[in-house]
């Protein structure tokens, strides 16, 4: 008679229900915080416009430099001009720590700054849920593109990343602070802003094209196209905290794997180790089982409540957009005659000039 060796025998713990509240509505109320303050922001920066037009003669209002967020391939290069000369320039000095703060955010819990705070990718996120409830009422399931063509796609927004990080790093460190005092950079905030005052037609029917897309394949922008997403993705990967699956507890129901936006296998790995997460956290939600699903360190495998996410995300990002704020480094140098004397030949103001 064979005897069984019981020591070899796997036995799987006591399975627990998982009771822990979910994390959207905190993820919710982050990303509502940021939505008002963009567009805070943005009202402010209207009004700042409407002055240089008037030349000075209507009220003035101070430009906020929170604006300058949606200037990333400048805050890389000004990184870059701090990193090879050691001097920090004052053009867009805002820009510089909100891109420091993204960066670090991103190290600590991966892309969580696209599912948290960037307003684009919220507004993305929300047109592809809407998409995929009419898909799964239609068609009984989410439509996603084939591997043979979601691989190709997806690599689109590293070659525009690529193309963008090494035209700035190909840069010395005098054609940076060329390009950073030049006044077509002075003025770039200003002439991103008339891109969407005074859209074009074709910008129009592309933004449409977008929107469309986003509907039918969720994510469109972020997933094949966002380059600041790229780059973000890449630092994902060295993120201290990641998504830990316990194989142990793990019952194969899948829901994991259903809930993610971003179609990872989350059941399938022990870690996600993914450039798509974003640390949206609604695998942990979805997940039935308590202690299964966890956001652990890489190293030291410690846990962390996924209730702090969005705290910590908070503290890391206010810690350093406010020291640029104590140290005077947040509102540029830039005084009110040199913008309006600008202001009146700004469309012969190209990026190659100075």
């Amino acid at each position: 008679m064979k005897v069984k060796n019981f020591n070899s025998i796997k036995i799987k713990p006591k399975i627990i229900r998982n009771t822990e509240k979910p994390v959207a509505f905190e993820r919710l109320l982050v990303q509502t915080f940021f939505l008002f303050l963009v567009i805070w922001i943005g009202i402010q920066f209207h009004f700042f416009v409407k002055w240089v037009e008037s030349g000075g003669t209507e009220n003035f209002v101070n430009r906020p430099p929170g604006v300058e967020a949606f200037l990333p391939i400048g805050s890389l290069m000004s990184l870059l001009y701090f990193i090879k000369t050691g001097d920090f320039n004052m053009i867009h000095p805002a820009g510089f720590f909100i891109f420091i703060a993204v960066l670090t955010i991103s190290i600590v819990f991966g892309k969580s700054f696209c599912s948290w705070v960037c307003p684009i990718g919220i507004l993305s996120e929300y047109i592809g849920e809407f998409g995929a409830k009419i898909e799964k009422k239609f068609f009984g399931k989410e439509l996603k593109l084939p591997k043979i063509l979601d691989y190709p796609l997806r690599s689109l927004k590293y070659l525009i990343m690529i193309f963008f990080v090494y035209s700035v790093f190909a840069m010395s460190a005098d054609d940076l602070k060329s390009f950073l005092d030049s006044p077509y950079n002075i003025l770039v905030d200003v002439k991103m802003y008339y891109f969407f005052a005074d859209i074009s037609l074709f910008s129009i029917k592309v933004l449409t094209a977008l929107f469309i897309l986003s509907i039918v394949i969720r994510n469109f922008w972020c997933r094949y196209l966002c380059p600041y997403g790229a780059l973000l993705g890449i630092f994902s990967l060295l993120s201290i905290f990641k998504i830990k699956r316990n194989t142990d507890t793990c019952i194969d129901c899948g829901l994991c794997a259903t809930a993610c936006p971003h179609h990872i296998k989350v059941d399938k790995v022990k870690t996600v180790v993914s450039d798509e997460c974003t640390s949206c956290l609604q695998c942990l939600d979805a997940c039935p089982v308590a202690d299964t699903l966890e956001l652990r360190s890489v190293v030291g495998d410690k846990k962390i409540n996924k209730k702090y996410v969005g705290i910590i995300l908070l503290i890391i990002y206010f810690t350093i957009t406010g020291y640029g704020m104590l140290t005077h480094k947040w509102q540029n140098n830039v005084d009110q005659k040199t913008y309006l004397k600008l202001y009146e030949n700004i469309n012969s103001y190209q990026h190659t000039t100075n």
